[in-house]
């Protein structure tokens, strides 16, 4: 049976699917983003790129570096610099587990959706390591052979 496509949450601003091609996902986490009166206003629009975006854990603080955020229209002077660096609040223990998964060789943090939650700008954050480029061959594969088998038991039935 065919697995029905969810439709698209409101409060979804932004995904970043590169992620889920170029990482396999160890863990997620979910933490909230500081951010200043004018950028969570552009945030609210959906005015957010996520797509090179990386966590690091500096001095028992996480910060989310490299994400854009567009510069509120009517923002004028307490607009901020759009790639500035962003703290994630997150509880101490989990920071710590950040840490120690930042230490093992071949592991970062992706940013993978920014969401609202109870009108809080929210991220997804996950701890991933690198795929080879024939492992991204692999996935690739396997996606195109399910497309396959679905259109042709959406054609028998």
């Amino acid at each position: 049976m065919a697995k029905k496509m969810q439709p698209k949450p409101d409060n979804l601003l932004a995904q970043n699917k590169k992620a889920r091609h170029d990482y396999n996902i160890l863990e997620t986490y979910e933490a909230g983003i500081a951010l200043t009166g004018t950028e969570i206003k552009s945030v609210r629009a959906g005015k957010l790129n996520l797509k090179d975006g990386f966590a690091r854990v500096r001095n028992g603080e996480a910060w989310l570096e490299n994400v854009h955020i567009t510069p509120y229209k009517e923002g004028n002077q307490f607009n901020v610099d759009p790639l500035r660096n962003r703290k994630l609040l997150l509880h101490k223990r989990e920071i710590r587990k950040l840490e120690v998964a930042l230490t093992q060789q071949g592991l970062t943090i992706v940013p993978l959706k920014a969401y609202l939650k109870h009108g809080y700008a929210k991220v997804l954050i996950g701890v991933a390591q690198g795929k080879k480029l024939y492992d991204k061959r692999e996935a690739l594969k396997q996606k195109d052979q399910k497309r396959d088998i679905a259109r042709a038991m959406k054609e028998r039935y």
